[in-house]
């Protein structure tokens, strides 16, 4: 009898074992229907055993083998094994959530063809100088075409309408297509090796699959508009394609230093040799600004990207390019580092240090750290980008665990960093939270034709509403912080867990009906501005302002025209745009960040502030930055005017390091919440008393409430362990958690958070 081991989308940390009848074929790394329970459900067979120590009755058969989708590889199994082991999450749990939903449904999938499209015979004799010049875009398929046969996403880099103009092309009979089986330059046994090759040697040789040759056609266009690369930038591409086997590079570049083309070109020489490359982004928002940038400099590869604003047949269809190797070059956010790549021969991590590549439920992993792992196991170089790296990658590169790059200069020579200035906000007359000074710099960009742009990071028209009566403030009820005013829509809303009502009328405690919005946000400065530049065009680019599909996607474009004035923005634009007619940023309110109860507050605010101050004189006009605050001689402003990441981070590492806080200490953070308080703190201390008695060389805190400790009528409180050495408190982890599996906890939820970013 052949027994698997099934891993099962349940809350359980172990596999399950089926049988499976005579005359069935099964491999590891296939999904199959078993049933669990009064459900049928679809797991992934993760081993292939003879013997079981359960009895021969009470093992069920497997159902059904699903052969609609190839299996897992070993590679990417033994991956998904080590982040449940060290995330300490359910096996069944961490591989079922790795993969695009559809191949968690039952429901049978039907693959989507790649097709490749040429011209037919008659639109070879088509002649393109007589062909109507209103239709461009047909225009422009055919002399591509004319050249050579291409997928849809080799065309899409012409026009975001080609899907639809393709159509019309084959129905007039001038373009026909036939199923793409073979990713461009490779060959059939390529695509079908065993995705468990040998690591490679170095970058420019793909593991297990040797070069591919090209032709000078396919040569010249695989690397479109090559940039001349800086001495800088020339030497950390040769450092890296000159690696053997595995390495992790961070690459430390200021803002406009030309990461970008360094990968660009790193990308090039991986796939002359016939490899895939992985790059990772933390944000949604960058992908299509990154994705039309990658199409236009490599026209003739093979691209997809995998995020959560594609449907659910998308990001299957493009799972499963990356699968077959098919796709060349993968880029997404945090998740599309568990993609199947059997060719991976680089990986790269754009802004590294953004909290964004950490997952914060479910499976809570590192998306940085797991491509790190993924990275050694593959036997291959992957490059972390930052122009402020995260003090942990920082201090692995000072040790020597990782190897620094550094580019000090920016690309463009006429570029220089902005000029950075604090104003005191105690000492200058302001305008519902903007200093006059600012605004007189805002004018004069305006009549010089220049762009201006406003951080604040909190949306809506101010923080919270307050009774000048009674001193009431905008609470919300269900928990611990302010509802914000938006104006826009009359409404209070909490960030927190979505509740909202109208604006009262009254002060619903005292029936005062002078009710104050106190503070700033998005909103509220832009009305400021409007009303001191009545003549300027103003756009507020927020979560609020861009929640429709293709709303950002406008933006950009009006702001790349220059048909923007002031910018007024949150983190969205802080980072990874390039603006070249903005020359000037001012940053209201940063201060709060300074007295935060994160000891990584600091660390977060000098990275959000040199990529905003980074997005100020990129081209060939000067660049300015002024900083509003109450502490314009703070350690963290004077690092920031003088462009000092070095300095800052130093200061910053030592004060890490009297304290005991990561990078010198690895942390885990146990997190419970439910309605009652007594419950939640119950459950905490005992958690608390079981570690202590395993004596295990690990500090355990004591049990606090959480930094809100209530959110959505749940009460929260954390428990932190903490130890000088990984292993150490692995182990622990590994003894710890099946302790916790036994506690009663049907009336509360909890959760282990292995190297946690918040607090």
């Amino acid at each position: 009898m052949q027994i698997v081991c099934v891993a099962l989308d349940v809350p359980l940390s172990t596999l399950f074992d089926y049988r499976v009848d005579k005359g069935i074929a099964i491999a590891m790394g296939q999904r199959v229907i078993v049933s669990f329970g009064r459900r049928q459900m679809v797991g992934m067979v993760m081993e292939c055993v003879a013997t079981t120590g359960i009895p021969a009755e009470r093992i069920k058969p497997v159902k059904q083998v699903l052969h609609d989708s190839a299996p897992l590889s070993t590679e990417l199994l033994e991956l998904l094994r080590f982040c449940s082991d060290y995330y300490r999450y359910p096996i069944g749990q961490t591989v079922l959530s790795a993969l695009p939903a559809r191949l968690r449904s039952d429901r049978p999938i039907v693959s989507k063809q790649i097709l490749s499209y040429r011209l037919s015979v008659s639109g070879i004799a088509l002649n393109l100088d007589t062909f109507p010049k209103r239709k461009v875009v047909q225009h422009r398929i055919l002399a591509k075409l004319a050249g050579q046969p291409c997928n849809l996403a080799q065309l899409k880099v012409l026009s975001a309408t080609v899907g639809k103009q393709l159509k019309e092309l084959m129905s007039e009979g001038w373009v026909e297509s036939s199923p793409l089986t073979l990713p461009l330059t490779l060959g059939l046994s390529d695509v079908t090796s065993d995705h468990s090759a040998e690591p490679a040697k170095n970058v420019g040789q793909v593991a297990g699959y040797p070069a591919c040759g090209r032709s000078e056609q396919v040569e010249k266009h695989i690397f479109n508009n090559a940039h001349t690369l800086t001495g800088e930038q020339q030497q950390a591409v040769d450092a890296i394609i000159s690696t053997q086997g595995y390495a992790c590079f961070l690459l430390h570049g200021i803002t406009g230093s030309g990461k970008t083309e360094v990968y660009v070109h790193l990308m090039h020489h991986v796939l002359q040799h016939g490899g895939q490359v992985l790059l990772l982004v933390p944000e949604i928002n960058l992908t299509p600004q990154l994705e039309n940038y990658f199409r236009n400099r490599f026209p003739e590869v093979a691209l997809i990207s995998l995020h959560s604003g594609l449907s659910e047949g998308e990001r299957l269809h493009s799972w499963q390019q990356a699968q077959a190797g098919v796709a060349q070059i993968v880029l997404g956010t945090r998740l599309s580092v568990f993609a199947e790549l059997p060719r991976l021969a680089l990986i790269i991590v754009d802004e590294e240090h953004d909290g964004s590549f950490k997952q914060q439920d479910g499976l809570r992993y590192s998306a940085r750290d797991v491509a790190i792992f993924r990275a050694n196991q593959r036997g291959v170089p992957i490059v972390l980008g930052s122009a402020t790296p995260s003090l942990e990658s920082y201090h692995n590169a000072q040790g020597g665990r990782y190897r620094m790059l550094r580019l000090t200069g920016r690309a463009l020579a006429e570029a220089h960093l902005p000029a950075v200035r604090c104003i005191n906000i105690n000492q200058t007359v302001m305008h519902y939270g903007i200093s006059e000074n600012l605004l007189r710099e805002i004018g004069h960009r305006i009549a010089r034709k220049e762009q201006s742009l406003l951080f604040i990071n909190r949306r809506g028209y101010a923080p919270v509403l307050m009774c000048t009566g009674c001193g009431w403030l905008s609470g919300c009820k269900h928990c611990a912080g302010k509802m914000v005013l938006h104006l826009s829509d009359k409404r209070l809303r909490c960030h927190h867990c979505g509740y909202q009502l109208h604006v009262p009328h009254t002060c619903p405690s005292c029936g005062n009906a002078d009710l104050h919005p106190v503070g700033s946000g998005t909103q509220r400065v832009e009305s400021v501005l409007q009303e001191r530049f009545p003549e300027a065009r103003i756009l507020r680019v927020d979560r609020d302002s861009t929640r429709n599909k293709h709303a950002w996607q406008a933006m950009r474009e009006r702001i790349h025209a220059n048909e923007v004035d002031i910018l007024v923005g949150t983190q969205m634009l802080a980072k990874g745009h390039d603006f070249p007619a903005l020359t000037l940023v001012g940053v209201l309110n940063p201060d709060s960040a300074l007295y935060s109860g994160d000891f990584r507050a600091a660390e977060k605010l000098f990275a959000q502030l040199v990529q905003v101050s980074g997005r100020a004189g990129r081209a060939d006009k000067p660049g300015e930055v002024i900083i509003q605050t109450a502490f314009p001689d703070h350690p963290l402003f004077r690092a920031l005017q003088t462009h000092d990441f070095v300095g800052w981070a130093a200061s910053q590492l030592a004060e890490r390091q009297m304290a005991g806080f990561p990078p010198f200490m690895y942390q885990a953070m146990l997190r419970a919440e439910g309605k009652l308080e007594t419950e939640v703190y119950a459950f905490l201390n005992r958690a608390r008393t079981a570690a202590v008695a395993l004596r295990h060389a690990v500090d355990i805190l004591g049990v606090v409430p959480a930094s809100l400790p209530r959110r959505a009528d749940h009460i929260r409180a954390q428990l932190l362990i903490q130890s000088t050495k990984r292993k150490e408190l692995q182990k622990f982890l590994r003894a710890w958690q099946p302790l916790l599996d036994t506690f009663p906890t049907q009336k509360l939820r909890w959760s282990l958070d292995i190297d946690p970013l918040e607090f």
